[in-house]
């Protein structure tokens, strides 16, 4: 028998005997017994040195201890007829000395406050004893609601959101239309004998907007939607998510039809069979529930469950067969066009002057997503309002994006004239490479100016969206990258550790090259990077299907690629070095140099003042985001 369950009851009942115990001595006084014969008996052995008669009370000073008391205190059945007995007696001690003082008290009228109070007491602790036990045998108690999910009907700003609200997202919106048709008329569906989808699953990086469309979902259906998040399922308290999920849905029947949308669904839907404890933990348990719950209820019932991942590969393959989640839609970053849209939706509230050009700041942020496109706005917003400007302008703009990709400018910062020299070189390392590149982007900007982490920046920009490259344009970023290091070494005759964010981004593209993207022509057209990784639900350590052997050439053909576009950067800055050289002086007297200025020393021209340094000028013609090599 479990005993525990019987220690509140058992504590309550002692607390209440206490309570009742207080109340009946405040009722009945706290005076102890003596009997009447053994006071007059004090009295007659001129032990009294003094008394005082409190209504049916009465308090002794006795002048030697008795039963080691020296004050005595008990009841008096009749005070009046003890006055009258002993009166004479009390003048004639008190005349000798013996009796000191003595006093009669009249007796208090009787209020029926005196027993109402106590009984008002007793009931009010009697009324909460019995509303906690009943509490307790109803599971209503917060120990009861633990198993109870933690979901938030509704948008929790009470705001609507439709699909007009998303922008960036045309086939995305597309794709969920179909289930707003189906919960807004479902027998269009059943009849025909269609099976709408019990689950949807939404996948994309994080910011492209994946919450925002199962909002748009819930809004444009007019339905309930029910939010929870992956990780309110799961605590150290075995059964605890089980439960949660169950509670889940049957919450969802009663608002039927409705939307469960569960967000970053990956903290509960890992692959099972992974973990210290063989798999059978917590979380497995409750991956199992939700596996029921997804596959248990009808066609019919009007429930669709929506989630949102960034990491779908480390999901269970039982979560993604058809019958659960049976449609995933990729939310990848916006294009050109969806990033303008991105941009109009967030500048709404804002107070835009009327050089900033949507259009434009959207051509200069390629691989931004909507999160991404909403800070950039924000950013510049409090820009201006630091410089106390009633409008958001285009130079607002500019330093929000450098802000964001390259950290805050610290102009303050004192440097040496030898590491401003070293900065510079540096940067011009790279930019005389890029230059001299047929298929990399042209340069925009070079700065020597700290920003964030970096000493200096080379900003170039991408001729458009494109993610595919190819062979010849990933050799040609590795000799950009190396650019930094090969300027050090041949124009100042060291090299510092500027390079070691360069070198780490040349080595991961060479390795790509060479063991996944199959393009090296010793090892083939085999890819050799499909271990699994550290922590991600697979194994907890990395595994290889590959030979010692071949490992060895792997290492031995990522060297050679590097040594090759070292050998060829070094050539072109060799070639180049009284160039380079002018851009080293410029940076140095003027610290950021456009491209245009950059251009007109490379081509021998005469370099003029730059009218403006804006990352956003000469994106009119169709040219892409900046970006930057840090050193």
């Amino acid at each position: 028998m479990n005993y525990r369950k019987f220690i509140p009851t058992i504590l309550y009942l002692v607390v209440l005997f206490l309570i009742l115990s207080w109340a009946s001595g405040l009722m009945s006084g706290s005076s102890s017994s003596m009997p009447y014969s053994q006071v007059i008996e004090l009295f007659q052995q001129e032990q009294v040195k003094s008394f005082v008669v409190n209504d049916n009370t009465i308090t002794l000073e006795l002048r030697e201890p008795v039963n080691g008391r020296t004050q005595i205190k008990t009841n008096l059945a009749q005070p009046e007829l003890f006055r009258s007995d002993m009166e004479e007696l009390f003048q004639e001690q008190h005349e000798k000395g013996i009796l000191e003082s003595y006093d009669f008290i009249p007796a208090k009228s009787f209020s029926v406050y005196d027993i109402i109070l106590p009984l008002l007491i007793v009931g009010a602790v009697l009324l909460i004893l019995w509303t906690v036990l009943m509490g307790r045998m109803n599971g209503s108690n917060p120990m009861a609601n633990f198993g109870k999910a933690r979901t938030v009907l509704g948008v929790p700003d009470g705001k609507k959101v439709t699909f007009d609200d998303v922008a960036g997202a045309d086939e995305e919106k597309e794709e969920l239309e179909e289930i707003v048709d189906f919960l807004r008329n479902p027998q269009k569906f059943t009849q025909i004998g269609a099976r709408i989808p019990h689950g949807i699953l939404l996948v994309g990086p994080p910011g492209t907007g994946k919450t925002l469309l199962a909002r748009a979902v819930a809004g444009e259906a007019g339905v309930q939607f029910l939010s929870i998040s992956g990780s309110d399922f799961v605590e150290m308290y075995v059964g605890v998510g089980a439960s949660r999920v169950r509670d889940l849905f049957e919450q969802a029947k009663k608002v039927a039809p409705a939307i469960i949308f569960i967000d970053e669904i990956d903290a509960v839907g890992r692959k099972r069979g992974t973990g210290l404890g063989g798999g059978h933990d917590e979380k497995e348990q409750t991956l199992n529930q939700l596996l029921v719950e997804m596959d248990g209820f009808g066609h019919t019932e009007g429930i669709i469950v929506l989630a949102a991942t960034n990491r779908p590969d480390i999901l269970d393959p039982a979560l993604l067969r058809p019958g659960r989640f049976d449609r995933q839609i990729q939310v990848n970053a916006p294009d050109v066009k969806g990033r303008e849209e991105i941009l109009k939706v967030h500048a709404k509230d804002k107070k835009l002057d009327a050089s900033v050009n949507l259009k434009t700041v959207a051509r200069s942020t390629a691989g931004f997503t909507g999160a991404d496109l909403s800070n950039l706005l924000n950013e510049a917003a409090i820009l201006a309002a630091r410089a106390d400007r009633p409008v958001l302008t285009m130079e607002d703009m500019n330093e929000a994006l450098m802000k964001i990709t390259a950290g805050p400018a610290k102009k303050s910062r004192v440097q040496t004239r030898k590491d401003l020299k070293e900065t510079a070189v540096h940067e011009a390392g790279h930019a005389v490479a890029m230059y001299n590149l047929p298929t990399h982007d042209p340069v925009r900007q070079i700065t020597i100016v700290p920003r964030g982490q970096s000493l200096g920046a080379t900003w170039y920009l991408p001729k458009d969206d494109s993610s595919n490259l190819t062979r010849n344009e990933m050799y040609e970023q590795i000799v950009s990258l190396l650019g930094g290091r090969v300027a050090e070494a041949l124009f100042l005759g060291d090299i510092s550790v500027g390079a070691s964010n360069d070198i780490d981004r040349a080595t991961k593209l060479a390795k790509d090259m060479v063991a996944r993207y199959g393009m090296c022509e010793k090892l083939g057209t085999v890819s050799y990077l499909d271990g699994g990784e550290v922590f991600i639900g697979r194994d907890y350590q990395t595994t290889k299907s590959y030979s010692e052997k071949v490992a060895g050439t792997i290492d031995d053909e990522v060297r050679a690629l590097i040594d090759k576009a070292y050998d060829h950067c070094k050539q072109i800055l060799t070639d180049n070095s009284d160039k380079l050289h002018k851009v080293v002086d410029f940076l140095l007297e003027k610290e950021t140099m456009t491209g245009e200025q950059f251009e007109a020393i490379m081509q021998g021209r005469e370099v003029g003042d730059a009218s403006s340094t804006s990352m956003f000028d000469g994106f009119e013609d169709g040219k892409e985001d900046p970006k930057a090599t840090e050193e």
